[in-house]
């Protein structure tokens, strides 16, 4: 199943989603940039608020690739001690890669934001989603940092992702939805007919006719169509 763009995958996912329509505690959070046209379809379908989580890698000094840890929206941090450990990291050495990456993480919050306050997770069911799940490390340090805000569950929903990384991620979350999940992955824009590349103003778009004073989703609001 080829998806003719984001917005079609997030359609298709949110017909596996029912058990969570109109539902008080849901709350749909996509991953920027790309997973947010996806997650609003979802959303949309759900009458489930719409809002986004952002995670920032900490990647080790020597070898930035690497990650020591993460930092996400709501001032969650999560390290990896036994990679911090192996590396020989100094404290003094996590602390400028977290400050310096979270100058850039409050610095989109700021932009995709506009000032707006994070949305209570506590208590909730968060369904969080990405158009695709390659390797699944900025989705595991997603669902780390969801846990330090105790949400009454998580779910990951994605269009696409690899059979063995599904396998991986499963045992964290209290449910994976997953549209297909082919053997050969090739690439997550493989998947799509239309894969553009989203720029801050598109993202914010579908945050504008999102959010209401009240959080809810605006049903009659819909930003320009992706490409």
């Amino acid at each position: 199943m080829i998806f003719r763009d984001r917005t079609d995958a997030g359609r298709r996912l949110a017909a596996l989603l029912g058990a969570y329509a109109q539902r008080r505690d849901t709350l749909v959070l996509g991953l920027p940039r790309g997973g947010v046209p996806v997650a609003y379809e979802v959303a949309r379908a759900l009458g489930a608020p719409l809002d986004i989580i952002i995670v920032r890698k900490l990647g080790v000094p020597a070898e930035p690739e690497l990650a020591m840890g993460a930092i996400a929206s709501g001032g969650v941090r999560v390290l990896n001690n036994a990679v911090i450990a192996s590396m020989g990291v100094s404290p003094e050495a996590v602390e400028a890669v977290t400050a310096r990456e979270r100058r850039e993480l409050e610095r989109r919050e700021r932009v995709y934001r506009g000032g707006r306050p994070a949305p209570e997770i506590a208590d909730r069911t968060v369904i969080l989603v990405d158009d695709g799940i390659a390797t699944g490390a900025t989705i595991r340090a997603a669902v780390m940092a969801l846990r330090q805000l105790h949400p009454a569950r998580i779910v990951i929903a994605t269009p696409v992702a690899a059979p063995s990384t599904c396998a991986e991620l499963r045992p964290l979350v209290d449910d994976l939805i997953c549209a297909q999940s082919p053997e050969d992955l090739y690439g997550i824009g493989f998947w799509y007919e239309r894969f553009p590349q989203l720029s801050d103003n598109e993202l914010r778009a579908y945050l504008a006719a999102a959010w209401q004073e009240d959080g809810e989703l605006a049903p009659d609001a819909r930003p320009v169509a992706e490409g």
